[in-house]
């Protein structure tokens, strides 16, 4: 198969770039640039804009990359840095430095179900099981690394990238609904009577909701006090040049 070229260049209408990136935001009436929790010169950390459940982040690129599968070796460590901090905060919001990574990577534009060709990561606080309700689909996963997610993407094959206590493992996206994992993660939260969603996971039918808005104020309004608690030098990792 033939390798797919690269998307370092936004279409006119990708909701992730400027001057569109916040556009949604101001749409559900919710804070746009002041939402950024942190950022480095590769990557903003904000709440998602239809929070599947409290404590839900984005990590964006600044730049246009298609998906985590382009990333080079820089870029792919420093997102794990950023995977690290993230748990950092959950564990002083949440009780827990457990944490569910997800990303839907498309390996040509639209591809495999993704919705958004810009790369972002998922986070949410806690291990819902999603890896299970995913492999109980037929989509069985293998060890995850830059080099697996990368070959899937330059061979274009959409993937999906599963991280959960603390194993990553990468499964087929192409094929799968619009949306997957969102769903997926809602199964997993809903079947341990965690979350009560009525069905509802795609991001299109939840932002702007009552209880959509209060998840992404109360997300907000939690990780900054987590946040400013890791000021304190004895918390802050200075391994990591990015700041709160």
């Amino acid at each position: 198969m033939a390798e797919p070229s690269v998307q370092d260049e936004p279409g006119p209408e990708c909701v992730l770039c400027p001057p569109l990136r916040f556009r949604i935001n101001a749409m559900a009436g919710l804070p746009g640039e002041p939402s950024v929790l942190a950022r480095d010169r590769d990557f903003l950390l904000m709440p998602d804009v239809a929070p599947l459940a409290d404590g839900h982040l984005l990590l964006v690129t600044r730049e246009h990359r298609q998906c985590a599968g382009d990333f080079d070796e820089r870029l792919w460590a420093g997102a794990l840095r950023w995977r690290d901090r993230v748990a950092l905060l959950y564990r002083h919001a949440y009780g827990t430095g457990e944490l569910l990574l997800f990303e839907h990577g498309p390996a040509l534009p639209q591809g495999g179900g993704a919705c958004i060709d810009h790369a972002h990561w998922h986070f949410l606080p806690g291990t819902p099981g999603v890896r299970d309700v995913v492999e109980r689909r037929g989509l069985p996963g293998a060890t995850a690394g830059h080099a697996a997610v990368r070959a899937r993407f330059r061979t274009g094959r959409s993937y999906l990238l599963i991280e959960e206590r603390g194993t990553a493992t990468v499964h087929p996206g192409d094929g799968v609904r619009g949306q997957f994992l969102r769903w997926a993660v809602i199964t997993a939260l809903e079947s341990g009577s965690v979350l009560g969603t009525a069905g509802t996971w795609r991001w299109q039918e939840m932002f702007g909701l009552p209880e959509s808005r209060r998840r992404f104020l109360r997300t907000l309004r939690t990780l900054r006090r987590a946040a400013a608690a890791l000021d304190d030098p004895s918390l802050h990792d200075h391994r990591d040049d990015s700041h709160w």
